[in-house]
């Protein structure tokens, strides 16, 4: 498959779930681009030249010409029991853009991702994407590709390989950008990231120099300033839906954010653009 006259060509996507032994050696390369997503369970695969072990959360990415080999076999779980169970999502793709993108910087083998990251949820839309049988518009799935590579260059600027403290405050910074429109409370976070609520608050301090909540406030007021800008929605409910408990708290830390209500400001957003 030769994706060098496209953009950026999205050419298989899916998910596998193997109980067999499988195994896959392909010393050339695979002549496109991979991403590789661990899902559930565990197998080997080559990295940097090693047959390594693979984890959930890892996302695993190759070149056209790097040399791929894949071992799924049998494991011990937690009983002594010798189980085999792999998952992944996998998304084989190219083009000029796919090759720009990939030669901007020096891409790790693999990056360790929460399971609950946008960059599970945009692997799993391209897989659903070419699954369609019928599908006038199969251009989307290249769109979905360009800001899947785009959130990665993200991740990878946000989350230095190999730091753990950095890892997991990244991890509940992730969780208060995705659930800042609902009512969540400090045990929430912790429970969620598998740590004591001390730790969350001191890791979450230490690497953004600010608190978690003073964090939500921010995404939530931002959210807010976004619907009375772009929403013809009613006051009461731009507060309700940007996560805040009532209207009364909403109006005073508005104000005192942007200086001005949220009906003043509406206005005054308003007569600006017309």
């Amino acid at each position: 498959m030769d994706g060098h006259g496209e953009d950026c060509k999205v050419y298989t996507a899916g998910y596998s779930f193997h109980r067999k032994p499988f195994y896959m050696n392909e010393p050339d390369g695979i002549h496109n681009y991979l991403f590789r997503l661990q899902t559930e369970g565990s197998c080997q695969l080559r990295c940097d030249g090693e047959l390594v072990q693979v984890e959930t959360g890892e996302l695993h990415m190759y070149d056209p010409d790097e040399p791929y080999e894949l071992r799924i076999g049998d494991t011990v779980d937690v009983t002594g029991k010798r189980v085999i169970e792999s998952g992944d999502y996998h998304i084989f793709f190219g083009g000029v853009w796919a090759d720009e993108w990939w030669r901007k910087i020096k891409r790790p083998c693999k990056i360790k991702i929460p399971l609950t990251d946008n960059i599970m949820d945009l692997m799993r839309q391209i897989a659903m994407e070419k699954r369609r049988i019928d599908n006038p518009h199969p251009e989307i799935s290249s769109h979905y590709m360009k800001i899947l590579c785009l959130s990665i260059d993200r991740y990878l600027s946000e989350q230095p390989v190999g730091a753990p403290r950095t890892y997991l405050a990244y991890q509940i910074k992730s969780y208060i950008e995705e659930n800042a429109s609902s009512a969540f409370k400090l045990e929430d976070i912790a429970l969620h990231i598998g740590i004591s609520v001390s730790r969350a608050v001191h890791l979450f301090k230490e690497a953004f120099d600010t608190t978690i909540m003073q964090y939500a406030l921010d995404v939530r007021l931002n959210m807010a300033q976004e619907r009375i800008m772009f929403s013809p929605m009613p006051l009461e409910e731009v507060a309700e839906s940007s996560g805040f408990a009532n209207y009364t708290y909403f109006h005073r830390v508005f104000r005192s954010r942007f200086g001005m209500s949220p009906k003043e400001f509406r206005l005054s957003k308003r007569e600006h653009i017309t």
